[in-house]
C-alpha cells in the first residue's frame, strides 16, 4: 500500500518551553521524550524520511542520534510560544521543496509530546488515509460517557441550566446506555497531503478529514508539569504490560 509514495515525517520540536523546562529533551521513562516518537516512527517502516524542525543544536544532536534528519534550523521567529504549527510545517516543506527538489505524497506530524503512539498506529493511521481518499486523518480517542454533549450543560449568569444543545434539561437523555459515542483528537497522529498546507485557507485537515480511533491508554498529556508524573507512571504501566514495546 505504501509502495512508490514519498512518505515525510516531521517532528516538531522547538528549544524553549515555558510550561515545562527543556520539555522536548526532558528524561522521560528513561529515554529524552522526542526518542520515544522517532523511534515508533522508525520502527513503522512506512517512511522514506522523517524530519527534525528544531532551533535547537541540543534537540537536533539527539534527533540524529535516533535516526531524525536535520536537513536544516528552524528560524527563530517560527520558535515562539505563539507560533502555531502550520507555519512550521509551511516552512519545513517549502525548504524541501527548494534546497533539495524533495514533495512528499504524504506527510505525517509526528508531536513529541505524544510518547505513547506505537508502530502500528502509525501504519493503521496512514492505511486509513490512502484507503479512504480523505484530504486528512487525525487520531481520536473515545470522550467518556460522563463528559459527552448531551450530557453538558451551559449556565446562565444567574445560574440557570440548560443542555449544551440549547434544550430544556426535561429533555436530557436519561440513560448512559443510550448516550452516542463521541470523540476528541488526542494531537498523536495527523495524516495530509503537504498541499493543504498551501491551499487558498491553509490548514491541516481540509474538508473530507477521517478519524483514527485509538484506545485511550495511549493518551498523555505532557502540557504542564505535573502532567509528567501522571504520564510517565501510565508509560510504565503500558511499557509492563508490553504494549509499549510493542513493535508489530
Amino acid at each position: 500500500m505504501f509502495e512508490g509514495k514519498n512518505i515525510l515525517g516531521i517532528v516538531p520540536a522547538r528549544g524553549g518551553s515555558k510550561s515545562i523546562p527543556r520539555k522536548n529533551i526532558k528524561p522521560f521513562c528513561g529515554k529524552p521524550l522526542l526518542t520515544w516518537k522517532i523511534q515508533a516512527a522508525r520502527s513503522s517502516g512506512v517512511f522514506d524520511r522523517i524530519v527534525l524542525s528544531t532551533d535547537d543544536e541540543e534537540i537536533a544532536a539527539i534527533g540524529k542520534n535516533v535516526g531524525a534528519e536535520v536537513p536544516f534550523m528552524r528560524p527563530r521567529e517560527l520558535a515562539q510560544d505563539t507560533i502555531p504549527t502550520l507555519p512550521v510545517l509551511q516552512h519545513a516543506i517549502s525548504w524541501l521543496k527548494e534546497k533539495e527538489d524533495y514533495w512528499p505524497d504524504v506527510v505525517v506530524l509526528l508531536e513529541p509530546t505524544t510518547p505513547a503512539v506505537r508502530p502500528f498506529h502509525i501504519r493503521e493511521a496512514l492505511e486509513l488515509f490512502i484507503r479512504s481518499r480523505a484530504d486528512s486523518v487525525i487520531s481520536m480517542v473515545e470522550v467518556p460517557t460522563a463528559y459527552r454533549v448531551p450530557w453538558q450543560f451551559n449556565m446562565a449568569h444567574d445560574g440557570r441550566l440548560t443542555l449544551v444543545t440549547g434544550e430544556p434539561i426535561k429533555r436530557v437523555i436519561p440513560r448512559r446506555q443510550d448516550l452516542p459515542p463521541t470523540y476528541h483528537r488526542n494531537s498523536v497522529i495527523y495524516v495530509f497531503g503537504p498541499e493543504l498546507l498551501f491551499a487558498d485557507e491553509p490548514s491541516l485537515y481540509g474538508d473530507d478529514v477521517y478519524g483514527y480511533i485509538m484506545d485511550s491508554c495511549y493518551s498523555m498529556d505532557l502540557d504542564l508539569a505535573e502532567d509528567w508524573a501522571r504520564a510517565e507512571e501510565k508509560m510504565r504501566c503500558l511499557i509492563v504490560e508490553g504494549k509499549a514495546l510493542n513493535l508489530a
